[in-house]
Parts: structure tokens; C-alpha cells; sequence
């Protein structure tokens, strides 16, 4: 039980959960006005692109160094946006409002 505890408190201060709280105003959730502009956020196609080109590289084992660290901070970006997204979708049913 203790393992999970720390486990728990560990998660709460990620970047992730900081910045999800920040987002929060510390009202618990979303405006439901935040809400639908977080969910008009994403990737340009440039992005896909270059995200895709790191990934099929990085699958051939042919990324240098400056290029994983690339595709690391692009996959961290992306379960942030996934975050957000799921935080905003749950504002945004929560309140009933499209």
C-alpha cells in the first residue's frame, strides 16, 4: 500500500500533472470555453511528417542521438495533448455542453 502511495504522490508532479492543473485554475476542471479550444489543439502536418520520419527511423535503428531526443520530446508532447484532450472531453460532458 505504501509503494502505491509514493507511487500516486510521484505521478502528481509530473509535468503532465502540473501543467493539467494549471490548466484546472484550481477549479478541478475546465471551462467548458477552455475545454473546446483545448480540443482544437494538434500536430501541423509538418509535424505528423517529421513525428513519422523519427519514428520509421528510429524502428531502422538509424537516429542519431539529437534526433531520438527529437522523437522523445515529440511522444511527450503527444500524451500531454492526449491528457489534455481526455480532461477537456470530461469538462465538456461533465457540464453537458458542446
Amino acid at each position: 500500500m505504501r509503494m502505491a502511495t509514493a507511487l500516486t504522490e510521484k505521478l502528481k508532479t509530473t509535468e503532465f500533472a502540473i501543467f493539467a492543473r494549471l490548466l484546472n485554475n484550481g477549479k478541478g476542471e475546465m471551462s467548458p470555453r477552455l475545454a473546446r479550444y483545448v480540443l482544437t489543439l494538434g500536430f501541423s502536418v509538418a509535424e505528423r511528417e517529421r513525428m513519422d520520419d523519427l519514428a520509421l527511423r528510429n524502428q531502422e535503428g538509424c537516429l542519431a542521438a539529437d534526433e531520438h531526443e527529437e522523437l522523445m520530446s515529440y511522444v511527450k508532447a503527444g500524451h500531454l495533448l492526449a491528457l489534455l484532450h481526455s480532461k477537456a472531453r470530461k469538462a465538456l460532458k461533465k457540464r453537458k455542453v458542446s
